[in-house]
């Protein structure tokens, strides 16, 4: 399926912003609340649904000319556009 990217944000931040921006995220999807994120002459408004998928994913990339590794977490939440009460299941996670 062809991905359309709606916004793209990427920047050097100290852990604190960071940390800002994740705990308005979260705020707002605890409140149930979209979420409408701009930057750079971009935006978009998002509305997930009471259940989304919500996928960690951590990677260790190498480049074929032998530099240092890269690390990255991403966190991502998915649901299909219209669905407002998808059921979910499987185990737990836990962050620390």
């Amino acid at each position: 399926m062809p991905e359309e990217v709606l916004f793209r944000f990427e920047q050097s931040m100290d852990r604190s912003e960071i940390a800002s921006y994740l705990r308005t995220v979260a705020d707002r999807l605890e409140a149930g609340d979209d979420l409408s994120l701009e930057a750079d002459g971009q935006d978009v408004a998002l509305s997930p649904p009471g259940r989304p998928t919500f996928e960690i994913k951590a990677e260790r990339e190498t480049s074929s000319s032998g530099g240092s590794p890269e690390l990255s977490v991403e966190f991502e939440l998915e649901w299909t556009e219209g669905d407002e009460n998808r059921e979910g299941g499987g185990g737990g996670l836990t962050i620390e």
